[in-house]
């Protein structure tokens, strides 16, 4: 393997440094549960006939030997997603499975899984980022029981990934292991599909041809095609070891995912105490495996919510990480995929170029990925350079692809698509923010020109339609932080301010507010932090203020005298009407915790 590059050696050594009394305090939290044998073994006899009392006989025979694992399955099934249908029967696969090696799988608890595909636009979606807490808390309940070995996550989507994730570092005391599903095939391609938006948008389709753009996209079960957060969401696991190499990105119901499913559950009960061989989670994600997560969102050009969930991730773990260092390794990991929407590629075009084997033998032979690590699948992340296939029905790995197979899908690190990651960290006195450069054509990430204010996103079309915005102008739209209504995803707003891009009109984006992997061509600092709610600088921003912002050098500033705008009053809206309705009344407490983005966006005082 290459010599570690300088600037992921560097960006390590201080999170390490940083993380030093958290991640001490961490490390003594989970050997004190391990200790104290928090399983089943410790239970009082009546606890343990409740926690096996609906067990099958062999199964209850099993349990009461104290040597055969019990593995918990957390699950984020259901039917309406299309990620998570295909979840419906893993519970009893995995079961099957795990009695084949001797031990037994019990369905732990269920998560609630909701789509921002669904919801975008809606009151749910202020609901959306909260979600990820409470499927952490949810995750927790199942697992407090006592009763497991290891476990098994069943997750997929924008927030069930990384609330998952922070519930079971939480029980970072055991093993784990986070099963997928698999995307969709594809359908309609999402430049057609982003075309008849558009045409939408300007009335030149009716809602009948935008349906049928749509539901020709979106299609079958599975993950969809894009690369959004869900697909950022699988890249990032697995490259960080949490997967079994190469399971990413095989498709539901093919005959190699069942082999992974199975594989899956065998693996698991490897890593237990009861097999002599324990790995656990917690010390299985060290500040070397959140950098290589950080470097696998960077090289793949993926969803900006990472930005936000890869914090929450690495301190759950004990360990303390900020846009900073994104920013930095930014500097030194070159983009090396084109999946959409920074390409017209879509996630199993990326597979068939090579996939996840391709890019992190890519990085690792540059020193762009730290290979001394632990995995689920053992040590050493050279593992994740081999691919699974079926040999005569047999499941097996080799070595996968050492070139691209579609240089314009997957590129070199001699070669790249551009010569720094896809994210960008802003800063100015606005605050700062993140850009998802990889999307943005290079002529169009510098922009300055007029903002113009809204304190609602569904302000912005009847603009549009009014023909307001036909013009050079920065849309600022603020009050959609975390505190302020749960920070919503505004990807409503793409379809008009490309069109006006279009038009040949100079737009950009700023907000407090969340775009995840979605944001297309249109240059947005979005997740602006402070958020305007809580003192931003947002919430003193007025029509006609010039307003830059600079997605090569990282500038967002509002270009007036700082002595004119340390005077001005901020604006405050009555947010009220905004926390009542679709359930978003329960949230209040929750809401009013969230800390800021470049934080977490987080309640849960890790």
């Amino acid at each position: 393997m290459s010599t570690l590059n300088a600037t992921l050696d560097a960006v390590t050594r201080r999170i390490i440094d940083r993380s030093t009394a958290t991640r001490h305090d961490y490390l003594a939290r989970i050997e004190a549960a391990r200790a104290r044998t928090v399983h089943r073994a410790r239970l009082a006899c009546g606890n343990l006939a409740h926690g096996f009392a609906a067990c099958q006989p062999d199964d209850k025979a099993m349990l009461k030997n104290m040597v055969r694992s019990d593995i918990a399955i957390i699950t984020a099934y259901n039917d309406m997603l299309s990620a998570h249908q295909p979840y419906e029967n893993y519970p009893e696969k995995l079961k099957r499975a795990l009695k084949q090696v001797g031990a037994v799988g019990q369905v732990a608890g269920g998560v609630p899984a909701m789509c921002d595909g669904v919801t975008q636009g809606q009151d749910g979606m202020e609901l959306s980022l909260m979600s990820r807490d409470i499927i952490a808390m949810s995750a927790a309940v199942g697992l407090s029981h006592n009763m497991f070995d290891g476990a098994l996550y069943l997750g997929i989507c924008d927030k069930i990934v990384p609330g998952l994730m922070m519930s079971a570092l939480s029980f970072g005391h055991l093993p784990a292991l986070f099963v997928p599903a698999g995307p969709m095939s594809s359908g309609l391609p999402n430049k057609e599909k982003v075309r008849v938006r558009q045409l939408y948008t300007e009335g030149k389709v009716d809602r009948q041809a935008l349906l049928e753009a749509e539901s020709a996209s979106y299609h079958s079960i599975g993950t969809c095609t894009f690369y959004g957060t869900a697909n950022s969401n699988q890249m990032v696991m697995e490259v960080m070891g949490l997967h079994l190499p190469g399971a990413s990105f095989v498709h539901p119901d093919s005959p190699l995912r069942e082999a992974l499913t199975d594989a899956a559950a065998r693996q698991i009960t490897r890593l237990t105490e009861t097999a002599g061989n324990a790995m656990p989670l917690g010390r299985l994600v060290d500040e070397k495996v959140v950098v290589n997560g950080i470097v696998a969102l960077l090289a793949t050009g993926g969803s900006t919510n990472l930005t936000m969930h890869l914090v929450a991730m690495a301190r759950a773990a004990g360990i303390i990480i900020n846009w900073d260092d994104f920013s930095d390794l930014s500097e030194a990991v070159p983009l090396l995929c084109r999946i959409y929407p920074n390409g017209p590629a879509d996630i199993n075009q990326f597979q068939a170029a090579g996939g996840v084997p391709l890019v992190v033998r890519e990085l690792l032979s540059h020193g762009l990925l730290h290979e001394d690590v632990n995995t689920v699948a053992g040590f050493g992340l050279h593992r994740y350079t081999r691919e699974p296939w079926l040999n005569n029905g047999e499941l097996a790995w080799r070595e996968g692809a050492d070139a691209s197979l579609d240089d314009g899908v997957i590129a070199c690190v001699a070669r790249p698509f551009a010569p720094h990651g896809g994210t960008k960290v802003m800063s100015g006195n606005l605050g700062r923010a993140v850009m998802k450069t990889s999307a943005v054509p290079v002529n169009n990430q510098i922009i300055e020109a007029p903002a113009v204010v809204f304190d609602s996103q569904h302000d912005v079309q009847p603009a549009f339609d009014a023909g307001e915005l036909d013009k050079d102008c920065v849309i600022v739209v603020r009050f959609q932080g975390p505190q302020a209504n749960g920070m919503p995803e505004l990807h409503k707003l793409m379809p008009p301010l490309g069109v006006l891009m279009d038009r040949g009109f100079n737009v950009a984006l700023v907000t407090d507010g969340r775009l995840s992997g979605a944001s297309g061509k249109v240059p947005s600092a979005i997740h602006v932090t402070p958020e305007a709610c809580a003192g931003g600088m947002l919430a003193k921003i007025r029509n006609g203020d010039p307003i830059r912002v600079d997605g090569r050098s990282g500038e967002l500033s509002v270009l007036i005298d700082p002595l004119t705008l340390a005077a001005r009053e901020a604006y405050r809206p009555d947010l009220r009407a905004e926390h009542i309705g679709c359930g978003r009344e329960l949230f209040a407490a929750l809401r009013s915790q969230l800390s800021g983005a470049e934080q977490g966006a987080c309640s849960i005082p890790f």
